[in-house]
């Protein structure tokens, strides 16, 4: 369940597929229920993804990219989501773009990059979302969705489906956003960054110095930079025994900007010894560290947290 960011890409061929922003939505009420419409643009298309059935979502392509298709396969299991991604008759000199979701209130949240080879590209991200649009853009820096994004894919509403209502908020950037339902930041996470430029192509090991409540819990890490442009990480707890049960594990990684991207997360149930998060970022350089967190969160909210640091 992990993350990372990628190169910018020739802007000729996706600057007119853009979105229009999270704009206003229709609801037409009668005795019996509530419908609500997408955008006549088809620029709002969020809608709520049911457990345990998955879902085909078609991608829209922009204007320019007549040749270019793209499906997503969606599907919902408890407390996450499982996008699958499959592109294909992309531009031959693309070589990236970033996926985002975003929800009713219009928060973009990245799911991570899909690397493109040949003009196609397949991937799978995971997130706790349960209620989102997916765009895809050349940008990696995304905070809005509006007129002025580039967006060379964005998905559809798929038949039998009813968009969900907008509740369209100003969103904001850094420390202070947060998911809907989630606690402000409560503190500044000071958190060294890893210096990903400077190290070796391949596999190094990464001390974690876990603090506070999860003293005494045991864990290994490892950050593959084999691929250009992406670092994958795995992170391996053992000991979960001793760690506090029923909460959520979550792996951050913290840009420069002090921007946080959600790696992935377990769920200590008390019944197992060990567990593992795997994910990718394509930040160029980053700090990762833990927090343990109540309910399932976009932003970290924990006072609790662990860093990183490299094994030399």
């Amino acid at each position: 369940m992990f993350k990372k960011k990628l190169l910018a890409i020739s802007g000729s061929l996706i600057l007119s597929a853009t979105l229009t922003g999270v704009a206003q939505t229709t609801t037409t009420t009668t005795a019996t229920k509530t419908a609500v419409v997408q955008n006549s643009d088809g620029s709002y298309t969020v809608i709520e993804y049911p457990v345990g059935k998955e879902v085909m979502v078609d991608l829209t392509p922009g204007m320019s990219m007549t040749n270019a298709r793209g499906r997503a396969r969606v599907m919902r299991m408890g407390n996450e989501t499982t996008v699958n991604l499959d592109l294909s008759g992309l531009p031959a000199d693309a070589s990236n773009y970033y996926v985002y979701a975003v929800d009713p209130a219009g928060r973009v949240t990245l799911l991570g990059p899909a690397g493109i080879n040949n003009g196609a590209s397949q991937v799978s991200f995971r997130t706790p979302m349960d209620k989102f649009m997916l765009v895809l853009s050349p940008n990696e820096n995304l905070s809005t969705i509006g007129s002025d994004t580039p967006v060379v894919f964005r998905s559809a509403v798929p038949q039998g489906y009813a968009v969900v209502g907008n509740t369209t908020t100003t969103p904001t950037v850094g420390m202070e956003k947060q998911a809907a339902g989630s606690a402000a930041v409560s503190s500044t996470y000071e958190v060294p960054l890893l210096g990903v430029s400077a190290l070796e192509r391949g596999e190094t090991e990464i001390r974690i110095n876990f603090s506070g409540e999860l003293q005494g819990l045991k864990g290994k890490a490892y950050l593959d930079t084999s691929k250009e442009g992406v670092s994958k990480i795995k992170m391996r707890f053992d000991d979960m025994k001793l760690a506090p049960k029923d909460r959520r594990y979550v792996l951050w990684a913290v840009s420069p900007t002090k921007e946080y991207t959600k790696i992935g997360q377990i769920i200590n149930t008390g019944k197992r010894q060990e567990a593992e998060i795997r994910g990718e970022t394509a930040l160029k350089d980053f700090g990762l560290f833990v927090t343990v967190e109540e309910k399932d969160v976009l932003q970290p909210t924990s006072t609790i947290y662990s860093p990183f640091t490299i094994v030399r």
